[in-house]
């Protein structure tokens, strides 16, 4: 079967994951954005995870797909 689910979703979690990451440096000095999260920039640190997730997938789609030519 030739559908890999990993694609789409590395490159949905790699976009919005820099989109998060790219809002939370350019907020990082405005404190009451984050005085709820006790001063925590969520914005960052979810978008860096999300962004590593996504490129996690993407690597093992290009992983998989490179194993399958061969």
């Amino acid at each position: 079967m030739g559908i890999d689910i990993k694609f789409p979703i590395g490159l949905m979690f790699g976009i919005l994951g820099l989109l998060l990451t790219c809002f939370g440096i350019f907020t990082n000095s405005d404190v009451a954005l984050y005085s709820r999260s006790l001063g925590i920039n969520i914005n960052l640190w979810s978008g860096l995870g999300m962004l590593f997730f996504g490129l996690l997938m993407l690597v093992l789609a290009f992983r998989t797909q490179k194993s399958k030519k061969s």
